[in-house]
């Protein structure tokens, strides 16, 4: 399973309800992407070096999906779909929704917006 990012803020936050969701599928996946947004957002918290240390933990523990040739063709093919369709997403979800297709695995979050993305199952808790 792929996390996005506010999957990984309610893992950090204790979310039981995730916890439950997520039993079973070790390793997860943690795509480059929401290492950057989240990373990101520590800049701004006062709780950055706690927090910071979840994060070094989680990225240690997941496989960290980067950016390849192959998810470049994904995110050209799912861009394309949604600018047909005149329903686009985000740009950094769009690179998470390629790494997902590319990986074939679902992504864990609650942004309904990967639900606009064909071939892509999302996974909410």
């Amino acid at each position: 399973m792929i996390l996005d990012t506010n999957a990984v803020s309610a893992l950090f936050s204790g979310d039981e309800a995730l916890a439950r969701r997520l039993s079973g599928h070790d390793p997860l996946h943690l795509p480059v992407i929401v290492i950057g947004e989240y990373r990101y957002g520590l800049l701004r918290s006062r709780h950055r070096k706690s927090v910071a240390q979840l994060l070094e933990t989680l990225i240690a523990e997941s496989i960290v999906l980067t950016v390849d040739a192959d998810t470049a063709k994904a995110y050209a093919a799912i861009r394309d779909e949604l600018r047909q369709r005149g329903t686009p997403i985000p740009e950094n979800d769009l690179w998470i929704a390629a790494l997902a297709r590319q990986h074939e695995l679902p992504v864990v979050t609650r942004d309904t917006r990967f639900d606009l993305v064909w071939r892509l199952d999302r996974a909410s808790w």
